[in-house]
């Protein structure tokens, strides 16, 4: 009995397995900030000329952290709440610099979906360069597979927005999910040509990391052959003056970029892509993306299932005129306009702090 009993096990281990998604998934179990290294990628070089930050000789940080009745450093708070990168920029100099649990300043971390912001970036470029019409165009004009869906009614507009109204299960510890089928599967093109309607698009908002994979899909066909990492590094790695080559993870070798995640990148290289909208899509007198495209992105929209906090991607504030990129286990591109500073934070986990609290009473001692 004992024997059949681990025959058994051993054959379903073994099935498991054979399936792509969800022996990734088994082995694997959660997304880690080291995923890159089991993905295929494609790469953006670098620039030939880098752009480097002044980095001041007595930056300005907090030294000491209250929390609860003790008082720890910052430092020690910062490593206590599982960071492994932390940078504040103001006025294009360092204030603050460090790498925790063995990283360093060329360090590669995933940036899960902060790459959804950069997606947004590359619409508003494709749409610049006339690869895209309009965000009013349906997405069947660039897929047209997804109209024996029900989806004609959908437009680039609504997946900017995530009021698509397509069904997506967001579960990140389900493995029969949407998400584990787009994180671990092999096929992202099938998986976006099932999206099936849940609702009418342009009522309500729901997070789907499967819209802005749908937002790849468009832009891929939009290229005509050129693929999207290769956009990235023409429309933003060379252009910024990156200092480092970043991969954008794939589905399978040579296939789809994952552009609801999977950037891979150092933590001052994230920081030039909040730069970029600080200055409101200019870098140095070179207008990378459109003016009217970054205003547009960061100015809360409720009309059509819209709401106040989010908008083309982006994490909106709804007070101070700050806004994010933001990925799971704790990955941020933090910009302030009105202290002209940057933080970045990337992490093996949240750990038990308010992330985005922590940057705006930083801000405010700026």
């Amino acid at each position: 009995m004992k024997k059949l009993l681990f025959y058994i096990l051993a054959i379903s281990f073994l099935l498991l397995l054979g399936s792509c998604k969800l022996g990734r998934f088994a082995y694997y179990n959660f997304a880690d900030i080291t995923d890159h290294k089991i993905f295929p990628y494609r790469t953006a070089e670098k620039a030939d000329s880098a752009f480097t930050y002044a980095v001041a000789e007595n930056g300005r940080f907090p030294e000491m952290l209250t929390v609860g009745a003790k008082e720890v450093t910052f430092d020690e708070y910062l490593e206590r709440n599982q960071t492994v990168a932390f940078l504040i920029i103001q006025n294009d100099t360092i204030q603050y610099e460090k790498y925790f649990e063995g990283y360093s300043q060329d360090a590669i971390v995933a940036s899960f979906s902060m790459a959804k912001s950069v997606t947004s970036i590359l619409i508003g470029c494709a749409i610049d360069d006339g690869y895209i019409q309009s965000v009013n165009e349906p997405i069947t004009n660039y897929i047209p597979e997804l109209k024996q869906n029900g989806l004609q009614g959908v437009t680039i507009e609504h997946l900017l927005q995530m009021t698509s109204g397509i069904r997506f299960n967001e579960s990140y510890t389900n493995p029969f999910g949407d998400a584990a089928t787009f994180y671990y599967g092999q096929n992202l093109t099938r998986a976006v040509l099932n999206r099936r309607p849940q609702q009418e698009p342009g009522t309500e908002f729901s997070y789907s990391s499967g819209d802005t994979q749908i937002l790849g899909m468009v832009l891929q066909r939009a290229l005509k052959g050129k693929s999207i990492t290769r956009y990235l590094e023409e429309k933003l790695w060379k252009p910024l003056g990156m200092e480092y080559d970043a991969t954008w993870s794939l589905d399978r070798k040579n296939g789809m970029e994952k552009t609801f995640c999977c950037i891979n990148a150092r933590a001052r290289d994230f920081s030039k892509i909040g730069r970029l909208y600080l200055n409101n899509g200019n870098w140095h007198g070179r207008q990378i993306v459109p003016e009217e495209w970054v205003k547009r992105s960061l100015t809360a929209d409720t009309l059509n299932g819209g709401v106040s906090y989010y908008k083309y991607q982006w994490w909106l504030s709804e007070q101070n005129g700050d806004f994010m990129a933001q990925g799971i286990l704790g990955q941020y591109i933090y910009v302030n306009p009105a202290k002209n500073l940057i933080i970045v934070r990337l992490g093996e986990d949240y750990g038990d702090t308010g992330w985005k609290n922590l940057f705006q009473s930083l801000a405010a001692k700026y």
